[in-house]
């Protein structure tokens, strides 16, 4: 599977904002991962339609996630930024050119359509057993939280 670049910064900014005590504005969090403000700004977007973070507004105006980090999945963040579609969409070229296959012996999937189905679903599923919370466990985050703190 072939995720855009946007999954891991939004992956990363979602473990930041899971130990931040105040919202973090969009600026600071492109500075601790050394990203694009714009580029960022637009996942930070797909993140808040998604419902996984909030926008506050004012001075101290930032993004804060919408619920605890254990609530959140790899795979809520993957689907909000790069959608729901299924990695494999079968064409049935099963049923076209020299090989062509009759219609009625193409009433099922065939195997390569049920072997990408299968690894799909696994990888969802891996996907979906991993929460922001987890990940944010595997970091040093007495650094993190230093570093949040010294940022504003």
């Amino acid at each position: 599977m072939k995720l855009s670049g946007g999954v891991e910064w939004s992956l990363h900014c979602c473990v930041v904002l899971s130990q931040a005590e105040v919202p973090v504005p969009t600026a600071r969090l492109a500075d601790l991962h050394g990203v694009s403000k714009s580029y960022l700004a637009k996942h930070l977007q797909s993140l808040a339609r998604a419902g996984l973070v909030r926008p506050t507004e004012g001075r101290d105006g930032g993004y804060v996630l919408t619920r605890a980090s254990a609530d959140i999945t790899v795979l809520d963040v993957v689907q909000a930024v790069d959608g729901t579609a299924p990695a494999f969409r079968c064409t049935e070229i099963r049923r076209q050119g020299l090989l062509a296959a009759p219609p009625e012996q193409c009433t099922a999937p065939c195997g390569i359509a049920k072997v990408m189905a299968d690894a799909e679903r696994a990888w969802r599923d891996t996907l979906s057993g991993v929460t922001i919370a987890d990940l944010a466990a595997t970091l040093d985050l007495a650094v993190l939280k230093q570093t949040l703190e010294t940022s504003y």
